[in-house]
């Protein structure tokens, strides 16, 4: 059984590990899979048709668990605990509830101290004591207690007339005073762990497609003595097609991952497949996860010819693998009216196919169909996704019709750089 934490409005763990609001899905599931022996048995609850307007959430079956994330910012938003008799919890230190201690409203006036006179919801029949960042339900037996802590019948001080004894059925922890209001704050310093996060990514271009990328970075100092006096610092780095490798080093950092293509699967959609010459040396990948953002170079010339934005969305083969990537595509469309030859649109990391179609205009060839499996495991639950071109971009769409990555390319950018004398990578 967990022996856990709590830290209102902030977290809950132990010695070894901590869900802290405003956490990252993805460092969620990293501890959970480090701690997999002793936490068992976990379900990952999303909607697979509308997987933006439900919480995406963590539910850990065992320990009666749930860990509610923002279905936007995918940010951890609530703590829920729905079964209190699976897991031991203290608070500063000493036990609330536990095997020998029953979390009663006694217990709980004990520990937490007193609060606001508590809400009664008469649908849920529960009672709900809130303190700041932390809230309490408790069950009542009847019907006949009901209408004592109806608000007219309480005049507002339902919490002193909760009968004695009463054990808690739920607790959260949440930011600010409303568990309905709150909202996922801001990553915790604790959780940068040296990593360079992208708060949103501009992808920067011209009439004839996209230039490169405009990434707003967010850091934080790291190292023995430093994260006391560490504020998270915000960043802004450019960076274009026909970049060097080096360019893209000293700008990013380096990658967390290098990953050389082994096989280009869609040159059997180019125009003369079989007159191409077989490279002695492959294009290669910096995979940068925390920024939801590939960039593919040139085996050649080492220039930046592709870049990949990665939604991940719950229901993908990659889902977990990269942390999403907030990209905002500015478009020029051309009307047909005179009074207004052109209309400034945006696409986002949340639009969906149907709007890009009409935004941009029916692709004149059919998708590619792709088809994602790993060597070992033939097997992808999710099926098949579709790929379009429009305007040197390339949308991955989900069956659900959102997009779940969107390939960039263009050309080198001109330059008087000496590298802009090699011959340009396609």
């Amino acid at each position: 059984m967990l022996d856990l934490e709590v830290v209102p409005e902030r977290s809950l763990g132990n010695e070894q590990w901590e869900f802290a609001l405003g956490m990252p899905l993805a460092q969620a599931i990293s501890i959970l899979q480090k701690h997999c022996r002793i936490i068992k048995n976990v379900q990952v609850l999303y909607s697979e048709q509308t997987p933006l307007n439900h919480d995406l959430i963590l539910n850990l079956t065992q320990d009666g668990i749930k860990l509610l994330f923002d279905a936007c910012n995918q940010r951890l938003k609530v703590i829920e605990v729905y079964d209190l008799s699976k897991v031991k919890l203290k608070y500063c230190g000493v036990h609330f509830n536990s095997q020998a201690i029953a979390p009663t409203i006694e217990q709980i006036d004990q520990s937490f101290g007193a609060t606001h006179p508590g809400v009664y919801n008469a649908a849920e029949q529960l009672f709900h004591l809130n303190f700041r960042g932390l809230s309490f339900s408790f069950q009542l037996d009847s019907w006949n207690e009901a209408p004592k802590y109806e608000p007219n019948f309480a005049h507002g001080l339902a919490s002193l007339q909760i009968p004695h004894g009463a054990t808690v059925k739920r607790m959260y922890i949440y930011t600010g005073n409303s568990l309905q209001d709150t909202k996922a704050p801001v990553m915790p310093l604790a959780c940068f762990l040296g990593n360079v996060y992208a708060e949103c990514v501009d992808v920067l271009r011209d009439r004839a497609g996209p230039l490169g990328l405009r990434l707003r970075l967010l850091t934080a100092g790291c190292g023995a003595g430093v994260m006391a006096d560490a504020k998270v610092r915000a960043l802004e780095r450019n960076i274009y097609f026909g970049d060097s490798c080096q360019d893209v080093l000293s700008t990013l950092g380096s990658p967390h991952k290098v990953f050389y293509k082994s096989e280009d699967k869609m040159k059997i959609h180019s125009p003369s497949p079989h007159k191409q010459v077989p490279s002695k040396c492959n294009d290669y990948f910096f995979n940068y996860s925390t920024l939801g953002v590939d960039i593919l170079f040139d085996a050649t010339t080492h220039l930046v010819k592709k870049f990949v934005l990665h939604t991940n969305y719950p229901g993908h083969y990659n889902f977990n693998i990269y942390h999403r990537c907030d990209f905002k595509i500015p478009l020029v469309i051309k009307k047909e009216r005179v009074d207004s030859q052109t209309e400034d649109c945006t696409l986002t990391t949340y639009s969906k196919w149907d709007l890009i179609q009409e935004l941009l205009g029916h692709p004149m060839e059919k998708p590619v169909v792709l088809h994602r499996s790993s060597s070992a495991n033939n097997t992808n639950p999710f099926g098949s996704t579709f790929c379009f071109g429009l305007q040197r971009m390339i949308f991955e769409v989900m069956q659900n019709n959102y997009i779940a990555s969107v390939t960039l390319y263009g050309p080198p950018r001109p330059s008087s750089h000496p590298r802009a004398a090699e011959p340009p990578a396609h």
